[in-house]
């Protein structure tokens, strides 16, 4: 047994997101035990932990004991394309900068640069799973699951689907039997490897990038492997252009319709409860609803639709709905690794949306959108998500000594007030906090 002795803090139990206030958890003087296994076989106050033989204690104090992260939406080629200037929002920036950067992992070198610089900047900032959006080089693919394995991390991803786009999508490009094939030999080969810390998604780039032939057929590929626990990730409704673009390509009623298999020559959908759509900015009110009703998830990106000028995503209008939200940082349009930096935008963004529908998202809701909202949408809430006994032990400590002036800014606040510290903390924490990264009892390091 190991222990680890700090301030600890998780969403307790399996609670919606209207609940998260009621089921947090906040023990001053906490502890976490891990077993040989790396589950969690006790978690909660030190004074009344059961004597266990032969346990080795962590003292973390002053540290903070926190789920590891759960980071729904990331670019694994765009490692390298922070704050890069494209001119205009979504399509031009795509053109102008991504298309081109995400062809240069095509050299396999190139790619392992990238692959291990994504990883290691994941342990940095305590992100312990990810669900991320994948090169369309099945080499570059090998190079990040071999990483990630490697390290030690929850990896989800897929390979980029593109069979069509502008000339600078080209080397990006294949037909659309190649694009199964390779969706096929990808999910073969590396689906639940590593004892299941890495899993594979089918992951067409949006619905602009493929033909309606394209997802006819990601209809019929994912229907097949849909009870092996295959996910589906894509974006939808992030950009007005975009959508605008969607519709008259399709002759479709709305963005989601391409997705649900609701256009001429259209099929199988490829909705359902590990399908992730990233963005989700402009959706209706049916969109949002046919979502809830699959058991489908959004991954909410705000940080990134700062960045691009996509708009806000409605919080009270979307959250009514029921479907499920999880944070994504969307590197490298969202421009910020670290999740509770994207916390901080989602604060601000939501408190200031207009139209009489701004709101004060409480700590312990965005504390459930970074953590066991994640889990939940990538149907991983029986392992991870939380600090419960039973579940697999992924957790971060967070060390406020190791960063400036947050212990003062802690200091002041009565260690039993729980919102106002959550508050704080998660606002005001920056990567340098991050003193510990775990994933199955293990620590991780990025080199």
């Amino acid at each position: 047994m190991r222990a680890y002795r700090g301030h600890l803090i998780h969403i307790g139990g399996s609670p919606r997101l209207d609940s998260a206030r009621e089921h947090l958890v906040s023990v001053p003087d906490g502890v976490l035990v891990v077993n040989d296994a790396g589950s969690i076989a006790y978690s909660g106050s030190y004074q009344e932990m059961p004597a266990y033989p032969d346990t080795e204690m962590h003292d973390c104090r002053p540290g903070f004991l926190l789920p590891g992260f759960i980071d729904t939406h990331i670019h694994y080629p765009q490692t390298h394309c922070i704050d890069s200037y494209g001119g205009g929002q979504l399509l031009d920036w795509l053109q102008h900068c991504i298309f081109p950067a995400e062809a240069k992992l095509a050299d396999r070198d190139y790619a392992r640069d990238v692959a291990r610089d994504f990883c290691r900047r994941r342990v940095a900032v305590g992100t312990t799973t990810a669900l991320v959006f994948g090169s369309a080089f099945p080499d570059a693919q090998d190079t990040l699951f071999e990483e990630s394995a490697r390290i030690g991390l929850r990896t989800i991803s897929g390979r980029g689907i593109q069979t069509v786009g502008p000339e600078a999508a080209g080397p990006l490009l294949t037909d659309d039997d190649t694009a199964i094939a390779l969706t096929h030999s990808e999910i073969d080969r590396w689906h639940n490897a590593e004892g299941g810390l890495v899993k594979v998604a089918v992951v067409p780039r949006f619905a602009l990038s493929v033909t309606g032939r394209t997802l006819h057929a990601l209809g019929e590929l994912y229907d097949a492997v849909r009870g092996r626990g295959v996910y589906f990730h894509t974006h939808l409704s992030e950009n007005v252009t975009e959508i605008d673009a969607v519709r008259t390509t399709y002759g479709v009623e709305n963005y989601l319709d391409t997705y649900d298999g609701r256009f001429d020559g259209g099929g199988l959908s490829l909705l359902g409860p590990r399908s992730v759509f990233a963005h989700a900015v402009h959706c209706t009110d049916g969109e949002l609803n046919r979502l809830s009703e699959t058991g489908s998830s959004i991954a909410h990106c705000p940080t990134s639709q700062l960045f691009l000028g996509s708009g806000t995503m409605p919080w009270r209008r979307t959250v009514a709905s029921g479907v499920n939200v999880a944070l994504g940082t969307d590197v490298s349009a969202g421009d910020e690794w670290l999740i509770p930096r994207v916390l901080n935008d989602c604060f601000k963004v939501h408190i200031s949306e207009p139209g009489g529908q701004g709101l004060s998202i409480s700590p312990a809701a965005l504390l459930f959108t970074a953590t066991l909202a994640g889990a939940r949408a990538l149907q991983m809430e029986d392992r991870i998500g939380n600090l419960d006994v039973g579940k697999e032990a992924d957790f971060v400590v967070i060390d406020p000594r190791c960063q400036p002036l947050l212990s003062e800014l802690l200091t002041p606040i009565a260690p039993d007030d729980a919102d106002r510290l959550l508050f704080t903390l998660l606002l005001s924490m920056r990567e340098d906090a991050v003193g510990g990264v775990y994933v199955r009892g293990r620590l991780l390091s990025p080199r």
